[in-house]
């Protein structure tokens, strides 16, 4: 098969969707079917990537992790003649998404869309954040699915949510794969050299974007109170974003900033060994969809604690490491991380086998298995869809544009808004500055 993937992320951007983007197409390439990437142009990308075609793009919208993609250049019209598709899989409803839409249905193939992310946990990011733009981006991503003929949700919640929501197309569980000869291979003793780390420390890691709706003031909370019980316990926490200065700062003012490490975003093999070096990870976001770096430090053999939300809750259970309630307090996430470093003998052997197994139902070879299977089944069904799915699907996508159409509106009444009360606020403060 020739499949396009279509995305506002990917390589050498380090995030979850790039790569689960990357995982999904090199798994597909080694089946033998060809893929073609299409995704924004980002800075250090390799200057000869076969089979990617770049769009410009203006990069980290609002301190964001997204793209927002400028009009598309004819070359990937050209690209995609050469490249005759035959399954479309949009990796986002917006920006990349609407063309994913337009090409699917200018080129006669099937549509498949990843749902990665909860979009309305991300709405800060936009100036006038409200509730009401929160709903009208669940009724666009709701609306995207329904337009689409295969769904992939990355977990089990995630596709229940998605049900609940309305959405009526073909909806399918694909976890994001694991490179398990890639994660399993980390080398411990050099990721400690490397990043300062003494031998005989304790470490609690964490993996992930520093950001506000990763839920990181809890994280931080839990991490200082674990680290306050246990003078040999040290905090790596590998990622970037923009609250990176703000959990730098409750380290220092609990007067611990000497026992945080970290070194930033990370990618393969170095990542590989900061996982290694890990002896328990620490995982406190509730908006995740799948929680891929859960799997990936399960199959680096790290037992996890996270909070109960969808995405974890998939993931571990109480043999491989511990799910807490959501509203647990953060020294019961604390004490709960102390227990899983302080397991010995029989129990840590048993963790350790349980971690084995989470990693071999996370391995790739199993995930592309499912998808190259639904995008077979894609293919097979759409030249015997009945004209009355046929307008099923018409009425999905108008619906689409129609929810499209509303965000935006409400988007421009939210911002003018913003910028009135700005105005207003800046010169009533020149006013009282006067007097």
């Amino acid at each position: 098969m020739n499949i396009v993937m279509m995305t506002n992320t990917y390589t050498p951007h380090v995030g979850g969707v790039a790569r689960a983007v990357s995982a999904l197409a090199e798994g597909c390439r080694d089946r033998g079917h060809r893929v073609l990437v299409v995704a924004p142009v980002f800075p250090d990308a390799p200057a000869d990537e076969p089979d990617v075609v770049r769009i410009p793009a203006i990069q980290n919208f609002n301190g964001s992790d997204f793209s927002v993609v400028l009009p598309v250049p004819g070359k990937l019209d050209e690209a995609l003649d050469a490249f005759e598709p035959d399954i479309i899989h949009a990796h986002h409803p917006f920006l990349i998404g609407s063309t994913a839409l337009r090409v699917a249905a200018s080129r006669a193939c099937p549509l498949v869309f990843t749902h990665h992310t909860l979009y309305e946990a991300y709405t800060h990011y936009v100036p006038g954040d409200s509730t009401a733009l929160k709903r009208f981006v669940v009724e666009l991503s709701t609306s995207y699915a329904n337009s689409a003929d295969q769904v992939f949700a990355p977990s089990e919640s995630i596709a229940e949510l998605l049900r609940e929501r309305g959405v009526e197309s073909a909806l399918t569980v694909v976890p994001t794969g694991i490179d398990r000869a890639a994660f399993s291979g980390g080398d411990a003793e050099a990721g400690r050299r490397r990043l300062g780390i003494d031998p005989q420390a304790r470490v609690i890691g964490h993996v992930g974007r520093l950001a506000e709706e990763k839920n990181l003031d809890y994280l931080a909370r839990a991490m200082i109170a674990a680290a306050r019980q246990d003078p040999a316990v040290v905090c790596l926490v590998v990622g970037d974003g923009p609250a990176g200065a703000e959990f730098d700062a409750r380290f220092a003012a609990a007067g611990l900033a000497d026992r945080l490490v970290r070194p930033g975003a990370m990618a393969l093999p170095a990542l590989a060994d900061a996982y290694a070096v890990m002896d328990v990870f620490a995982f406190a976001s509730l908006t995740e969809t799948q929680g891929l770096v859960l799997a990936e430090a399960m199959t680096a053999g790290v037992p996890v604690v996270a909070l109960d939300a969808p995405g974890a809750r998939e993931v571990v259970d109480g043999d491989n490491g511990r799910l807490l309630p959501h509203e647990a307090p953060a020294e019961a996430f604390a004490e709960a991380l102390r227990a899983v470093m302080g397991l010995d003998g029989p129990a840590r052997a048993a963790t350790r086998q349980a971690l084995l197994e989470t990693a071999a139902a996370y391995a790739l070879p199993s995930c592309v298995d499912r998808a190259l299977a639904c995008y077979t089944a894609c293919r097979a069904e759409r030249p015997e869809r009945s004209n009355r799915s046929l307008v099923a699907r018409d009425e999905a996508r108008a619906a689409w544009q129609r929810s499209l159409r509303r965000v935006q509106a409400e988007w421009t009444v939210i911002r003018g808004m913003a910028r009135a009360a700005g105005k207003a606020l800046g010169a009533e403060r020149g006013a009282d500055e006067r007097f």
